[in-house]
């Protein structure tokens, strides 16, 4: 059997070369977009943590005012200050 001699095509070298630069290409997009995948999951994760630690110091501080507004609070600063209680004088605002 014959072997078949290789015919170099006019271009060719042209050819290969854009086809290793389109999947070197491709390769390095698809890096990068893991590179910013990665980076954002690192935001989102870091903004998570800042997000539930202002959610528990927003629950300590309404525990705070809950406390500060009680009954029994408002009642110790009036024999405080040598107030009494009347509850005819007091008028309730809700939001």
């Amino acid at each position: 059997m014959k072997k078949k001699k290789y015919i170099k095509v006019k271009g060719e070298g042209v050819i290969t070369t854009m086809m290793i630069l389109f999947i070197v290409g491709i390769l390095f997009t698809n890096f990068i977009g893991q590179a910013m995948l990665q980076s954002n999951n690192s935001e989102l994760q870091r903004l998570k943590s800042k997000i539930n630690t202002q959610e528990k110091m927003n629950a300590s501080i309404q525990m705070k005012i809950n406390e500060l507004a009680s009954l029994d609070n408002a009642l110790q600063v009036a024999d405080t200050f040598g107030l009494e209680y009347n509850n005819s004088n007091i008028k309730v605002i809700s939001k």
